[in-house]
Order: C-alpha cells, then structure tokens, then sequence
C-alpha cells in the first residue's frame, strides 16, 4: 500500500490537476464565446480587412478600369479633329530662249483642319456603348464577389486564431498535468508502489504531450500569419465571436432561393451573356453601310513656284463605305461571337447549380455544426467524469497509470474537438451567408465607410477630355 505521505501529495496533485483541467477548457469555452474588454472585435477585424484587402482593393481597380469603357464607346458618337501642318524649301529656275536665267526661292507651307463625324455605322456605336455598359455591370458583381471572399477570408482567419490559441492552451496545460503525473508515478516508484514500466509510461505520454504543443504552437503561428494577409495586422487579444445566425434564411429552400436571386456570381454570369448578346450584335453592324461626314479648312501659302500666292480651300464631304465581301473574316467573327453567347449561357447555368450545390453545403455545414457542438459538450462532461474515476481508481490499485493517462488523452482529445467545433459553427455561419450572396460590409453593419462603384462611374461617363482620373493620379 502507498505511504502516507505519497497517498496524501497523490490525492492533493489528482484534485490540482482535475481543477485545472475544468478550469482550461472553461476557458477555451469562454475564449470563443465570452464577451471580453479592451480586445479586437470580430466586426472591427472585418471592418479592417474590408479597407486592407489587396484583393478586394486590386478588384476596385479594375472596376474603375471598366467605366472608361463607356466614354470609350460613346466616342463613336463625337467627331475627331485633326490637324496638320507641313513646311519646305523650294527652289525653281527658268531659263527662257535667250539663255536668260531666273531664280525663284519659296516656303511652301500647308497647314489643314480636318473634322469627321460618323452618321451611321451600322449601330455598331449603340451597341458598343451598351455594351460597355453591361462589362460594367459585370464588374461590380465581380466586385461584390470580391468582398464576400475577402470578408469570409478574414472570418476564418479571426476563428482560426482563437481556436488555435485555445487548443494551444490546451496542450500546455497537458504537458503541465503529464510532468505533475509523472513526478506522482517516480514517487510511488520509489516506495514500489508501481513499476519501471509505469514511469515509462508517463514519460512517453509526457513526450507525446510535448510534441502536441510544439504542433499546436506552429498551427498558431501559421493561423496568425493568414491573419496578417487577410486582416492586415497582427492579431492582439481577440474577442470571442459567435455566428451570425439571425441574418441567415430560416429554411433550406429560403437560401437556395435568395442564392438563386442575389449571388454575385450568377449575377457576374447573367452580365456576361448581355456583354456576349451585344457583341453578336456589334459585329453583325460590320455588314452594314457606314455614312460619315468630313469637313477640311486647308491653307497652302507659297506653293513651289508660286512666291506670295496663298490659297484657302474648303471642303464638305459626305462619304458612304458599303461592304461587299471582305475575305470571311467578318462572317467568321459573327458566328465566333454566336459561339461565344452560347458558352455565357451555358456557363450561367453552370454557376446557378454551382451556387446551389454550395448553399446546400453551407447549410448543412451549418446545422450540423449545432449538434456536433451538442455532442461534444457531453463528452467533455462524460470525460471529465470518467478521468475523475480512473483516479479515484487508481487510488486503491483498480487501475493502473496507464488507465488515467489514457483517460487523461481522451479528454483533451475530446476538449480540442468541442473547440474546433465551436470554431466552425461561427466559419460555417459566414460561409452560408456568403453562399446566398448577402456577406457584404453593409449586411454586417460593419463600421466603415461604403465604397460605391457608381461614383467613379457618373465622374468619367461624360468625359470629353483630360487624363487626370478623379482621384488625381
């Protein structure tokens, strides 16, 4: 039988190490779920990525891009004016037939002011506009796509730092419970209460626990670097976060249809079908007559052989270009542009049952993640009361060391998961409101100012001139 005073520091480390064990995952509990002061909040790391985004910032460019398209277009409308000038030397001789020779040196100079307005171009102009129009469109669903990638991309980031910090906790307080465990099994060695084998026992499960830790220290590390790329900061006392559940749809059928109506990228596929209609429709225009109109001011001062002459011509001219045939290359681009138009359909249908299969996904990601939670919380209860056992148990010889230490494992086996799970409620939350296309800035109510495409749209639509965009680069 044990000494007393090795069954009295038993007993004492057993209850020690069952506190803090409790107390851990309390506080990895709390750590996902518990409100906290002076730490970041979920929102305010969103808010953050939301204006970071190298993505989300390199798609709001392009957008910009897009909008010059149309003023692009529009100048199929407007006249071009072109001017030219030219100067030379001349230098003529007539000899008449007494030999008598005369020399007449001049500067001829022609200068020219040429204006040409299309009439008609077969709607080609109309169409293009249009066009351009619907690329624009397109674009801002890309946009949109953009932001909902690059919030949810930052959701995660956040989760996963909480969650690996709480299974790092863990994991340290392990080791901390495995060298206690293992310091206990010496002692009883020492007074022949156990064998050489037990104390190896604790010293391999001490071992494992170690490199469990060293594991969770590097999956630490890794989870903050994600947050630096998608947050733009270091992340410092985060605050627990919880999932978004009340701006989710209530049902199934809800999501699917609100994805089928709202998500980006069916929106994004739909715009490129108009783009992929209007360019059948453009080239088509190539078939057609073309009217344009040309207005020239030439004056020519000083024409070779004419010293101090000068002669002004003005000229309208009214031109009508029809094509007859132009090799095939035009009919070629024509039915290019119809095969084109099929593949944008075929690839809208591709993205609705896409966003289908996935908000399907998400919910049942989503639900499941409820009941996992469930689960796990009542193994934890169940674990934490069997390891309590085993070591009363053990106490008297009915279990051995290494009965606790694998009791011991598989409640921190089960601690890790009921953490990850409560880490994937929150992600899984965001991938479903993402799934339906209503994760944006705006839904969230997150704290930042909203970046709206139409306003770098309505400053460059009408441009006639200037290189300067708006915001003065």
């Amino acid at each position: 039988m044990y000494s007393a005073d090795v069954w009295k520091e038993y007993k004492a480390s057993g209850k020690r190490q069952w506190l803090r064990s409790c107390s851990l995952v309390a506080l990895a509990i709390v750590l996902l779920y518990a409100p906290s002061t002076s730490a970041e909040t979920i929102s305010g790391a969103l808010a953050k990525s939301y204006g970071y985004s190298p993505d989300l910032n390199q798609q709001r460019a392009a957008t910009r891009a897009a909008d010059e398209g149309v003023p692009r277009a529009t100048a199929g409308w407007r006249p071009t004016v072109t001017a030219s000038s030219s100067m030379g030397l001349s230098q003529n001789r007539i000899v008449d037939r007494t030999g008598l020779k005369q020399d007449s040196n001049t500067v001829p100079r022609v200068s020219s002011v040429a204006m040409t307005q299309t009439l008609y171009n077969g709607g080609r102009t109309g169409n293009t506009v249009r066009q351009a129009e619907s690329t624009i469109l397109q674009s801002r669903e890309t946009l949109r796509l953009s932001e909902q990638q690059s919030l949810l991309n930052a959701a995660t980031a956040y989760m996963n730092v909480l969650r690996d910090t709480a299974i790092l906790d863990l994991q340290n307080n392990n080791v901390q419970v495995l060298k206690e465990q293992l310091s206990q099994t010496q002692n009883r060695f020492q007074v022949g209460e156990v064998t050489k084998t037990d104390v190896y026992q604790s010293k391999a499960s001490l071992a494992q626990g170690e490199a469990n830790a060293t594991n969770a220290r590097f999956n630490l590390q890794n989870s903050m670097a994600s947050y630096r790329q998608y947050i733009g900061d270091q992340p410092r006392n985060l605050e627990p976060a919880r999932p978004v559940e009340a701006l989710l749809p209530r049902s199934l059928e809800v999501a699917i249809a609100i994805g089928q109506k709202n998500h980006p990228q069916i929106q994004a596929a739909l715009h490129a079908v108009d783009v992929a209609a209007l360019a059948v429709t453009v080239q088509e225009g190539a078939l057609l007559p073309t009217l344009t109109a040309t207005g020239t001011a030439t004056v020519n001062r000083e024409p070779s052989g004419f010293p101090n002459y000068q002669s002004k011509v003005f000229a309208a001219v009214a031109s009508l270009s029809v094509p007859l045939y132009e090799g095939g290359a035009t009919y070629a681009a024509i039915r290019q542009a119809k095969e084109q138009l099929g593949q944008a359909r075929l690839n809208a249908d591709l993205q609705r049952e896409t966003i289908r299969s996935l908000t399907t996904s998400a919910w049942g990601s989503f639900e499941t993640s409820k009941l996992t939670i469930l689960s796990y919380q009542a193994q934890v209860r169940a674990n934490e009361v069997a390891l309590n056992g085993v070591r009363e148990e053990a106490k008297v010889g009915q279990r051995t060391t290494l009965d606790v230490l694998n009791a011991q494992q598989t409640l921190l086996s089960s601690r890790v998961n009921l953490v990850t799970a409560q880490r994937d409620q929150v992600v899984y939350s965001y991938n479903l409101l993402s799934a339906t296309g209503q994760l944006s800035a705006v839904t969230l109510g997150l704290r930042v100012p909203n970046y709206d495409p139409t306003l770098h749209y309505d400053q460059v639509k009408g441009k006639w001139i200037g290189t300067r965009t708006p915001d003065g680069n």
